[in-house]
C-alpha cells in the first residue's frame, strides 16, 4: 500500500474501515488478478497468528475475529474482482449504545447506580487526558474534539487485523504466480537480542515461528525475551523490539529507479511506518552498512559454476553476502528481501504517563486500560502482511495480467530473458 498522492498508480488498492469498538472491521483489495486460491480458513489463521504472543494481553483471549469474505471469491478462487472481507466484533453488544453511528437518548446512556440514582456509562464518559505517546492529543487538535475516544477508536492498532487479512490474499498471490514465500520472526524484545551468528529462518520454518511465544528460532534468546517480558509486567512497564520479514524467491527487478514513489525500499519502508508503534526500518543491514567504508559495505558479483536460479533469474551470477537486503537502486536484485521494524515501547503504560486534562488544564495522568506489555510479536506478523501487499503491487506493476496463469506467462518469459543474459559459457 501506498501513499494517497500516488493512489492512481497502485496495481492494488487497498482500504480499511471500522473502529476498534465498532461493529466490524471492513477491509477491500481491488486489482487482484482472477484465479487466486485461497478460502476463509486461510484468513482466520493468519487473524489467529496476530492475536498471540508472549505478553499479550488479556483483550486478545475475548475479543475473537470473525471473518466473513463478502465479495470477490468463489468456490475458493479470486474472481477479479474487489474483495471485501468483514471481521466482526464480537464485543460488540457492549458497545454497540456507545458506538452507535446513529444519535442515542441521553437516557440510553445512563446505568442504575444501585442507590436509586442514575450515572452515565463508564464507556460514554468523556476522555479529556491525552495518552502520551498515542495519538490523542494530536488527533483531538487537528479535529477539534473533545473527547479522545473519536480519536483512539480509529488510531488503534485492532484496525490491523484488516491489513492481516487483506495480506493473506497477498501472500497467497506471491506464491502461486511467482513462487515468493514470506517468512517473519522478532530479532529483538527490549534489550534482549538474537546473537549475530542466529540461524536466519526460512519458510520452512513457519509452523516452528507460529508456535513458538516470542516467534524466535533462537531457543537460549526465546527464553531471555520471555523473561525480560515477565520483568517488565511485574514493574508495571511496558517494551518494545524489533521485527524482521524476509521474503524468499523474489525476482530481479520488482520496483524501480525512476521515481521516488515507485522505488521498492521506499515503498517498503512507509508500508511498515504506516503500523502503529513502528518509528523506523532498516532494509538489509543498513545500519551495520553505515558504519562500514564503501569497500566493505557491499555485495559483489561473482561468476558461479552452478545452475540458474529460475526463481530470481540470477543465471550463472552469484553473490555471497546481503547487506543490502535485496534491494539496489529502488529494484529488487533477486537475493532475498530483507527488512526489519522498530517496535516501541506500548504507550499505555501501566505506570499512567503524566498528561494534562484539556478539560480545565489541570494536571492529570493518562488513561490506562487493560493493554498489553509488548506487541512485538504480533507486529511481526503485521509487518508480513504489508511486505506482501508491497510485493504483491510490484509484483503485478512488473507482469501484468487478469489472472494468474496469464501473470506467470509473463513472468516467466521476462525470468527466461534475464537468465539468457546472465548464464556465461
Amino acid at each position: 500500500m501506498r501513499g494517497e498522492m500516488w493512489q492512481d498508480e497502485l496495481m492494488l488498492e487497498c482500504v480499511t474501515a471500522g473502529e476498534s469498538h465498532g461493529a466490524a472491521l471492513i477491509a477491500v483489495l481491488s486489482g487482484l488478478p482472477a484465479g487466486i486460491k485461497i478460502t476463509t480458513n486461510t484468513l482466520t489463521k493468519a487473524l489467529a497468528q496476530r492475536r498471540k504472543g508472549y505478553g499479550r494481553g488479556t483483550r486478545q483471549n475475548f475479543e475473537q475475529d470473525a471473518v466473513t469474505i463478502l465479495s470477490g471469491l468463489r468456490h475458493g478462487k479470486t474472481l477479479g474482482s474487489p474483495v471485501a472481507v468483514e471481521i466482526k466484533n464480537t464485543e460488540w453488544p457492549k458497545w454497540q449504545t456507545v458506538m452507535s453511528p446513529d444519535p442515542v437518548s441521553r437516557q440510553a446512556l445512563l446505568r442504575d447506580a444501585g442507590r436509586g440514582d442514575e450515572r452515565e456509562l463508564a464507556r460514554n464518559l468523556q476522555l479529556t487526558k491525552p495518552r502520551p505517546g498515542h495519538a490523542d492529543f494530536a488527533g483531538m487538535m487537528k479535529y477539534g474534539f473533545t473527547d479522545a475516544r473519536n480519536v483512539l477508536e480509529r488510531s488503534s492498532a485492532r484496525e490491523t487485523a484488516a491489513r492481516v487479512a487483506l495480506g493473506a490474499f497477498a501472500q497467497a498471490l506471491l506464491d502461486q504466480v511467482a513462487g515468493i514465500r514470506l517468512v517473519s520472526h522478532v530479532t529483538s524484545v527490549g534489550s534482549v537480542s538474537i546473537p549475530l551468528d542466529a540461524p536466519v529462518p526460512r519458510p520452512e520454518d513457519a509452523d516452528y515461528l507460529d508456535s513458538d511465544p516470542v516467534r524466535c528460532l533462537d531457543a537460549h534468546t526465546a527464553e531471555q525475551m520471555v523473561q525480560a517480558i515477565d520483568h517488565a509486567q511485574h514493574t508495571g512497564d511496558t517494551l518494545g523490539g524489533v521485527v524482521q520479514v524476509i521474503a524468499y524467491g523474489v525476482p530481479i527487478g520488482l520496483g524501480s529507479h525512476v521515481s521516488r514513489d515507485r522505488r521498492l525500499d521506499a515503498r517498503l519502508a512507509a508500508a511498515l511506518v504506516s503500523i502503529q508503534a513502528v518509528k523506523g526500518v532498516e532494509i538489509g543491514a543498513a545500519f551495520l552498512q553505515a558504519s562500514l567504508p564503501g569497500s566493505e559495505a557491499h555485495d559483489p558479483l561473482y561468476r558461479a559454476d552452478q545452475p540458474a536460479d529460475a526463481n530470481t533469474g540470477l543465471g550463472t551470477i552469484a553473490r555471497p553476502t546481503n547487506l543490502a537486503g535485496g534491494i539496489e537502486g529502488g529494484m529488487s536484485n533477486g537475493n532475498p528481501i530483507v527488512v526489519s521494524a522498530a517496535v516501541k515501547p506500548i504507550s499505555t503504560v501501566p505506570h499512567a504517563l503524566p498528561t494534562l486534562d484539556l478539560a480545565d488544564g489541570s494536571v492529570a495522568t493518562g488513561l490506562h486500560q487493560r493493554s498489553d506489555t509488548t506487541a512485538v510479536v504480533p507486529a511481526a506478523v503485521i509487518a508480513q502482511a504489508e511486505v506482501a501487499l508491497v510485493l504483491a503491487d510490484a509484483l503485478l506493476e512488473k507482469t501484468g495480467g487478469d489472472s494468474v496463469a496469464e501473470c506467470s506467462r509473463n513472468l516467466w518469459a521476462y525470468l527466461d530473458e534475464v537468465t539468457q543474459r546472465t548464464t556465461f559459457s
